[in-house]
């Protein structure tokens, strides 16, 4: 059982808090059919969560060490200076072979322990730029919701970071699993984490300008060849219009909205069902198998086949059971 370490420190906010005790915290096991996260929050004895609450947790920063992830949620501190211990354990834990997450300013936790030098990483927005003029040898992305460097990860501000997790999930477990999590939580099942994180216009003027309806449209016909054109002749307007549409209340463009849908749709198929290869592609409108295997590595990093021997079940009814990754398999 893989061992999730939240880390708990002084005046904590609890919004950041929540999402990984919901997600890692709650048993899955229902869902998986094995095994879930062994979850741990770990810090100073009574230490504040916000301004309303003290913590009993009997684990210290000396048990993120032996961890299998680690979180960190935002840093409380208006100078963003985290305590020494804190920064001292994740250090510990990630030279340990720990996987390291960060939530919103969370990263200056990780920068502050070194393992943001030479890598892409996020925060909040409105913390971009200090983080970028406090370590310069990190590149910093203020522009997306996460990024995944292996075994070091950031997000940005508050949702986020449920983005981050449910990716973590993902990564872990499948797409069928992170999807039924997301359901029961009733959150978006996934977020690209390079989707925009700050977009202007997030509530549509009037019902007939929310995107609604088309990408329902999209969703009931991954299997046919869908086009731009398609999708802006659905939602009656021009190209370039729909194109603005997507940026302002998704944070994507069409084509990369519609790929990752795809993407999406062929990763529950393998899950959950022993067609063929082939018959997976057309299904989730790659038409090709040489097409969505090429798509396959170029996202994931993995071959359809072998996504499908670690996620699947032996039949097919059902979600996808898995043991989370170990230090050695991230």
């Amino acid at each position: 059982m893989s061992v999730v370490a939240l880390a708990l420190f002084d005046g904590v906010p609890l919004y950041e808090l929540a999402a990984p005790c919901a997600i890692f915290g709650t048993d899955r096991s229902d869902i998986t059919g094995s095994d879930w996260y062994d979850f741990r929050v770990c810090g100073p004895v009574n230490a504040r969560v916000d301004k309303w609450f003290r913590s009993t947790t009997e684990h210290t920063y000396a048990d993120l060490v032996t961890a299998d992830t680690v979180i960190v949620p935002a840093c409380h501190d208006s100078d963003l200076h985290p305590p020494i211990d804190l920064v001292e354990a994740v250090r510990a834990a990630y030279h340990h072979g720990a996987r390291v997450m960060s939530i919103c300013t969370g990263a200056f936790v990780l920068a502050e322990a070194g393992l943001l030098d030479g890598r892409r990483a996020t925060t909040h927005w409105l913390h971009a730029a200090a983080l970028s003029a406090r370590f310069p040898a990190v590149t910093v992305d203020p522009g997306v919701l996460y990024v995944d460097d292996g075994r070091v990860l950031t997000s940005a501000g508050k949702s986020a970071g449920t983005d981050l997790c449910l990716h973590v999930v993902r990564r872990d477990y499948g797409a069928a699993v992170a999807n039924e999590v997301a359901r029961r939580l009733v959150t978006p099942p996934h977020r690209e984490g390079g989707q925009a994180q700050y977009i202007t216009t997030t509530v549509p003027k009037s019902a007939h300008d929310s995107l609604a309806p088309v990408l329902n449209w999209a969703l009931g016909h991954l299997n046919e060849p869908i086009t731009v054109d398609d999708l802006a002749a659905r939602a009656h307007m021009t190209a370039r219009t729909l194109n603005r549409r997507f940026h302002a209340q998704l944070g994507t463009n069409p084509l990369t909205w519609l790929h990752g849908q795809r993407l999406r749709r062929a990763q529950e198929l393998l899950e959950r069902t022993d067609h063929s290869i082939d018959l997976v592609a057309q299904r989730a409108g790659f038409a090709t198998a040489a097409t969505l295997r090429r798509h396959f590595r170029q996202t994931l990093g993995i071959t359809p086949d072998a996504y499908r021997r670690t996620f699947s079940r032996p039949t097919t009814e059902g979600l996808a059971s898995r043991q989370p990754l170990s230090k050695g398999d991230v």
